[in-house]
């Protein structure tokens, strides 16, 4: 069992393997407003993988200098904590990073990253490399994945669909940013990074639309998604994992291919060797 408990960014070095690992794997990523810190333990406990401290849009200006406050002190040690920090070239951009030195966190989260001098300037002010996860949510974002996904410290990017939508003029519907998704996962794999995270539903009444979409996220080749509610987690991770039917047919694909060398027919179809590992996939998500 993975030791969650996070060490400080200024112990990265010691723990870092620890701390990619368990980025690496995370499946829902909650959102929780820095200025609410009553709302800390209760995010905690809805079930997410890792909790998001944000300091960026669900803060208002005049509350940044408490939030920030509260995210240093946040006092949550049984979930992985990101911090989601305001953009670079915002007023609270340096202060936010200045203040992360010494919490106790596993990863920032860069709103609107748009390349590796970005990823380059927290380090700095930080005073150390520390892991990353920066939120892709601008066209430039988009055309520069390569050079943000080669920078030291990144583990793996999320997307930031409704800000991308808006910086683009089209609508937050899936068609119109399936190109986005498919650069974000296409240029993940090229960099050989974790799996990207996928970004929000809106939707917090019904949760058939929260699974349907981190469903579909997982079939494009995302490997988690943002939450903004913690009823949306069990969703996400329902969506996100193989059910009942996926797990039946990889059973049934090991079985038939079980002790042969090349390709079998079974249930109708050719079973080759990227169905066995597809299959053996889907089985080692489920244990």
């Amino acid at each position: 069992m993975l030791d969650l408990r996070y060490p400080r960014t200024d112990q990265y070095e010691g723990d870092g393997d620890v701390v990619m690992r368990s980025i690496e794997t995370i499946l829902s990523s909650l959102f929780v407003p820095g200025d609410r810190p009553e709302r800390f333990a209760k995010a905690e406990a809805s079930g997410a993988d890792a909790i998001i401290l944000d300091l960026e849009d669900a803060v208002a200006p005049d509350r940044k200098d408490d939030a920030r406050a509260n995210v240093v002190s946040h006092g949550l040690d049984q979930r992985p904590v990101i911090v989601r920090i305001n953009a670079r070239g915002t007023p609270w951009f340096e202060a936010d990073c200045a203040a992360l030195a010494q919490a106790s966190i596993a990863a920032i989260m860069l709103a609107k990253s748009e390349s590796a001098a970005d990823i380059a300037v927290i380090h700095q002010i930080v005073g150390r490399q520390v892991p990353m996860v920066p939120l892709v949510e601008t066209a430039a974002g988009v055309g520069s994945l390569s050079d943000l996904l080669s920078a030291p410290g990144v583990v793996r990017v999320a997307f930031g669909s409704f800000d991308f939508a808006l910086d683009l003029g089209c609508t937050q519907t899936w068609e119109p940013l399936l190109h986005a998704r498919s650069e974000i996962v296409l240029r993940s794999r090229l960099a050989g990074r974790s799996a990207p995270i996928d970004g929000i539903t809106a939707s917090l009444d019904d949760m058939e639309v929260v699974e349907a979409e981190a469903r579909r996220a997982k079939e494009m080749g995302f490997g988690g998604k943002l939450a903004i509610h913690p009823r949306q987690v069990a969703a996400i991770r329902t969506g996100l994992m193989p059910n009942e039917a996926t797990v039946a047919w990889a059973r049934s694909v090991i079985a038939a291919a079980d002790g042969e060398g090349g390709a079998v027919r079974a249930s109708g179809s050719m079973i080759d060797r990227p169905v066995v590992e597809c299959a053996r996939r889907v089985l080692a998500a489920v244990g």
